[in-house]
């Protein structure tokens, strides 16, 4: 551990939208002799890591939750920007901005099975996305951080419907091929005789409604728009999910989807191993229904059951419906609109997030669905974190999730004190108690 923490932040995205919108520009793509001998060490050492018994098991532990027929519960842990305080830029050695990221790939795969020791599944794979562009839906919000690391503001670029609303119209995705064959060729000539370098495009975190809809218009807007322009509120979610659906199509007609079967990490947490998938007939092209989908709608968090199912379940179900096995849920407790989520097609993995009612999510998801066990973060946040109480808090919520299929995931760290022993021993405990089972 004294080889971890203790440093500058490298500022490098350690969100889901780091693997997506890559910021990569041609000029980056050329890796020194100087740091490809450092990403080829640290690539043999996960090499290594991918074909041991250890990785073995995990993954068919994976492979067997998400199946629906666990031999354990599963858990990880990503613990998102706390990795800034974990591999800091007192580890990091190379100097080249794509070297710089791939440097901290293969840094932070060696962490999580050497350290946390979590089921963290690490494959002989090595992913390079496609460098693409946001998404473009006619109108955009201008983010202002309010601090280094911390929120931000925004103003919202639909302030009138009659004025804004007919601007809404979701762009095809725009790639850069130039700089995408440049960042894998370079890849696979530097790690190509030790890892499997595959260009493999993560194209969504979430295919959710109202997330767009909030940079579009606002939060507080949102709420008030139920009620002061239905009609509207409808035409706009309406646009967000048809502009979603048209991104699909064009992405399968492409040829441009990936499988997501393998290590890829699917919802808000867990990873994508089964059997299940790709359809029976599948024949090499990649479609929706040969992938997991997710959606999740937690801005409405404070919207009831009755509303989100009149205004936004419509919006994202035949998104759902076009994919062979589906994620839900994100930070918002869905228990208390479990009747309206459990419609969607061919759902096989739920979100309780540490607001969740999780004796109620354990009755309504028994063995039918993957009880997606999400803890706390904040109580890994502080210096002296209270390990006892979070040991006896685990102990309780494996009791009453007895019976059902579940994996515990730790994320949504926006800091562990720069104490990267706070993981380390939060993944000991949970292992702990998973054995006394």
């Amino acid at each position: 551990m004294k080889n971890y923490g203790h440093g500058k932040s490298t500022g490098i995205e350690q969100t889901a939208s780091g693997s997506i919108e890559t910021g990569f520009v041609l000029e980056d793509m050329v890796i020194s002799d100087f740091d490809a001998d450092i990403l080829r060490q640290l690539a043999e050492k996960v090499a290594a890591i991918a074909s041991s018994e250890r990785m073995k098991e995990v993954i068919a532990a994976w492979k067997a939750l998400n199946d629906l027929n666990p031999v354990r519960p599963v858990f990880f842990c990503d613990p998102e920007n706390g990795w800034n305080e974990i591999i800091t830029e007192s580890q990091m050695q190379c100097k080249g901005v794509l070297a710089r990221r791939w440097e901290m790939v293969l840094r932070k795969k060696i962490f999580c099975n050497d350290e946390m020791q979590d089921d963290t599944p690490i494959e002989v794979f090595f992913d390079v996305p496609y460098t693409v562009m946001p998404d473009d839906w006619g109108l955009s919000a201008k983010f202002k951080k309010t601090q280094v690391d911390g929120s931000s503001h925004w103003d919202s670029p639909i302030e009138d419907y009659a004025k804004d609303l007919d601007k809404i119209n979701l762009r095809e995705p725009r790639l850069d091929y130039e700089t995408t064959d440049a960042c894998l060729s370079e890849t696979q000539r530097v790690l190509g005789d030790t890892l499997s370098v595959r260009l493999k495009g993560t194209w969504w975190w979430s295919l959710g409604v109202t997330m767009p809809f909030v940079f579009l218009r606002g939060l507080e807007n949102l709420m008030y728009d139920f009620y002061d322009y239905p009609n509207e509120t409808r035409e706009l979610l309406n646009r967000i999910s048809s502009g979603h659906l048209r991104k699909l199509d064009w992405l399968e007609q492409k040829g441009l989807l990936s499988l997501n079967n393998d290590a890829t990490y699917v919802g808000s947490g867990g990873y994508g191993l089964t059997d299940s998938l790709p359809s029976a007939d599948y024949s090499g092209t990649v479609r929706c229904k040969d992938m997991w989908g997710f959606t999740e709608s937690q801005e409405t968090v404070g919207v009831s059951s009755q509303l989100y199912e009149e205004f936004i379940f419509p919006y994202e179900k035949p998104i759902m419906d076009r994919f062979g096995l589906t994620c839900y849920g994100c930070c918002e407790p869905v228990n208390g609109r479990w009747d309206v989520i459990k419609k969607h097609h061919n759902l096989r993995r739920v979100s309780c997030s540490p607001w969740a009612d999780f004796e109620k999510m354990a009755e309504y998801l028994k063995n039918d669905y993957i009880f997606s066990m999400k803890v706390n973060p904040a109580d890994v946040a502080i210096a002296e974190p209270d390990f006892e109480k979070i040991r006896k808090a685990l102990r309780r919520n494996l009791d009453i999730t007895k019976g059902c299929v579940t994996e515990i995931i730790m994320k949504d760290n926006h800091t562990i004190a720069n104490r990267p022993e706070n993981l380390v021993r939060w993944c000991q405990i949970v292992r702990e108690e998973i054995n006394a089972l």
